[in-house]
């Protein structure tokens, strides 16, 4: 058999209003918390006046010295010299010079430094250049009489012209002979030939006085 309870002793119907009053107690004590003040029994104490011993600031001004004055400039002493004193030395002048008009002064003639010139000094140009015997054209002559044309440059057909230099001396031979511009094919060592075997040629003069001379000529080779 079952045991069923009386709706007088059913506690649970009131669980409801008990969790409600209980939650309203509670937020009531908390807010009490919060909202009490309480105070302290303790006097105010009187610390009275602060006496202070610093020391009072005093305001310095700043102080400028003033620079040290210019040493005093010493004026020049000027003496006035005296318009009546006399000067009592006397300028003897004489005139007596006895000019005749037959007296005749040599004029001056600055000779000019004379040029040393070294004995073996070779010139490049000269008052009178060096001149082969005949002229131009007896050397003209002397080459188509003694210039043969290589071989070796008639068989590769080589032509053109030879620019030969050498050294006249004083006595007219003829030394340092050397190409200064060739073509090749044996030409120009038969051009060195013809100069060195041609005959002594006038030396060239320089004030008067002959000198070694440098000479440059061109020896012309052409097949025909």
């Amino acid at each position: 058999m079952e045991a069923k309870k009386t709706p007088k002793a059913d506690l649970t119907k009131k669980t409801g209003m008990f969790l409600n009053l209980g939650l309203m107690i509670s937020v009531g004590l908390v807010l009490f918390a919060f909202e009490y003040k309480s105070y302290g029994d303790g006097l105010l104490k009187d610390l009275g006046s602060i006496n202070d011993d610093f020391e009072e600031l005093l305001d310095i001004p700043i102080t400028e010295q003033p620079p040290p004055p210019p040493p005093p400039i010493e004026q020049p002493e000027i003496k006035e010299i005296p318009d009546e004193i006399e000067i009592e030395e006397k300028i003897e002048v004489n005139f007596d010079v006895d000019v005749q008009e037959e007296t005749v002064i040599k004029e001056v003639v600055i000779a000019d430094a004379p040029v040393v010139e070294k004995a073996d000094e070779i010139f490049d140009v000269v008052e009178n250049m060096p001149t082969p015997p005949g002229g131009m054209e007896g050397w003209n002559k002397y080459l188509q009489k003694n210039l043969k044309y290589p071989t070796q440059a008639r068989r590769m057909g080589i032509e053109g012209t030879v620019y030969v230099v050498f050294v006249v001396n004083t006595d007219g031979s003829i030394q340092d002979v050397d190409i200064l511009r060739g073509i090749g094919g044996g030409c120009d060592e038969e051009a060195m030939r013809v100069v060195r075997e041609a005959p002594a040629w006038e030396p060239g003069r320089q004030r008067g006085r002959p000198v070694r001379v440098k000479m440059r000529l061109p020896i012309r080779f052409k097949l025909s």
